[in-house]
């Protein structure tokens, strides 16, 4: 699920991240939710830190959805509703008021989603680096 959604890492690099959050290698991301059928299968996942700032919010401590992902055979059926609710729960439980996060500027689903999920549109921001 997490090559579907983030395709630009290869199966390796994110078998090796999955490997060291296992294994607390990893500062990022804090938490991981997973949604499973009764059966037992994964259906989705949501990928969660604290950021001190993220844009639109008040606060310093936010609840930061990094990632948020449900597999095409279980969407519209409340699977990203109920791990964003679930997110709200941790975000809370870590002392956050606030709850953000992104999408590529031109994924229409992910706005749609995001906006069914209770999110507000608070703006778009182009981001630029330079080498030194």
């Amino acid at each position: 699920m997490r090559r579907e959604l983030w395709p630009e890492g290869s199966a390796g690099e994110h078998e090796e991240e999955i490997e060291a959050f296992f294994a607390g290698r990893r500062r990022e991301p804090l938490a991981v939710l997973i949604a499973e059928d009764s059966g037992g299968q994964p259906l989705g996942f949501a990928e969660l830190s604290i950021r001190p700032h993220a844009e639109g919010c008040r606060t310093d401590r936010v609840g930061y959805l990094e990632g948020w992902f449900v597999a095409r055979q279980a969407r519209r059926r409340g699977v990203g509703r109920a791990l964003v609710e679930a997110a709200e729960r941790w975000a809370s439980g870590q002392g956050c008021t606030e709850l953000a996060s992104d999408s590529q500027p031109d994924d229409v689903r992910s706005r749609a989603a995001h906006l069914a999920a209770g999110f507000a549109d608070v703006g778009l921001v182009r981001c630029y680096r330079k080498d030194l």
